[in-house]
């Protein structure tokens, strides 16, 4: 760090959906993480400042905010990594309305993975044995590629037609219905693909696959909504 400038310069959301930006200079840290200058800045300067996170290692997925324009984890995203010009800018995720500075109401994320069907419903009871689902199998492979989705809303924040069309049920409520699609276990297969077709469902994607790309745990939401198109097709065809 020899020669630069000790301090640099944090731009951070403050209100509600009508705020303003306000400036802080942050000391530099050797590995310094978005949260790490989100903490100082709490504990050190404005201690009035909101914002959410909980394990800082990138399981719970509660730290997510926009940084410099992008949606991220801001436990996993290094400050020297993102810094444009010396300069970091720091707000609440998209798509969201803002309870307070960086803390975004995610209820209406939240309603659309039920609205998307996104609850198990197996037909097994208690006095039934366990099932068993072969890891190798083609429906168990399908499921396994969106199952560790943790819902921390990046992918919604990044999605454009969640934007243009607030009632689209976003990427996130339906790779969890993709998930179930292709759990043989759950009974309610075919009434969560028509739940999730139409214009508030997967036939409003446009596939720009910010989701995909903007994903922290890699998954490919924009492949689980090409599939769920792809069933509601074949069901539509069939006459269901």
């Amino acid at each position: 760090m020899t020669g630069k400038d000790p301090f640099f310069h944090v731009s951070i959301w403050r209100g509600k959906d009508e705020g303003n930006f306000v400036s802080y200079d942050v000391p530099r840290r050797e590995s310094q993480t978005v949260l790490d200058v989100v903490t100082y800045i709490q504990r050190e300067l404005d201690p009035s400042l909101s914002y959410r996170y909980a394990c800082r290692v990138g399981m719970c997925g509660s730290c997510a905010m926009t940084v410099n324009g992008v949606a991220r984890w801001t436990c996993r995203t290094h400050v020297a990594k993102v810094q444009k010009d010396g300069e970091l800018e720091i707000a609440p995720l998209s798509n969201f309305p803002v309870i307070k500075d960086l803390v975004t109401d995610m209820r209406e994320f939240f309603d659309k993975w039920a609205r998307a069907m996104g609850r198990f419903h197996g037909g097994s009871t208690r006095a039934d044995a366990f099932a068993r689902v072969d890891p190798a199998s083609r429906e168990r492979r399908a499921a396994d590629a969106g199952v560790e989705c943790i819902g921390c809303g990046v992918c919604y924040a990044s999605c454009d037609v969640v934007s243009w069309r607030p009632e689209f049920l976003g990427p996130a409520a339906l790779n969890r219905a993709w998930t179930l699609v292709n759990d043989v276990r759950d009974v309610q297969r075919d009434a969560r693909v028509q739940a999730t077709a139409g214009d508030r469902g997967c036939h409003a994607c446009h596939t720009q696959g910010s989701c995909t790309q903007r994903c922290p745990k890699s998954i490919a939401p924009t492949a689980s909504i090409a599939g769920l198109k792809r069933l509601a097709l074949c069901s539509n065809s069939l006459g269901r």
